[in-house]
């Protein structure tokens, strides 16, 4: 009995471990959703990333992708999408882009 106690319980742990990844990716604002970087996603590969695409940049241009980059920063997603966090704020510079562009935090 004490075997399948312990089973239980450990199912229910990994059921609330689930339940708390899946808040915490969407506690993101709607607009950002961390899958719009894929198309970025060669830029931002180590160990040698390649300039962003034309499509990349013009995701960042129109401005929704370009307000969520400090949050994808941030992100424990990134490194298990294969991308370098500290590539994801430089894309906007690597875009070409007119207004300079800072994560506070």
């Amino acid at each position: 009995m004490r075997i399948s106690s312990m089973v239980a319980l450990s199912i229910m742990a990994l059921t609330l471990v689930a339940v708390l990844h899946g808040c915490m990716a969407a506690q993101l604002p709607s607009e950002c959703n961390i899958r719009d970087l894929i198309p970025c996603k060669p830029a931002l590969t180590e160990p040698n990333p390649l300039p962003p695409s034309e499509v990349c940049c013009s995701l960042l241009s129109k401005g929704d992708l370009l307000k969520c980059l400090c949050r994808f920063k941030d992100s424990p997603l990134l490194p298990s999408m294969g991308i370098d966090p500290n590539l994801v704020v430089l894309l906007p510079k690597k875009c070409h882009l007119p207004q300079p562009f800072i994560c506070l935090s």
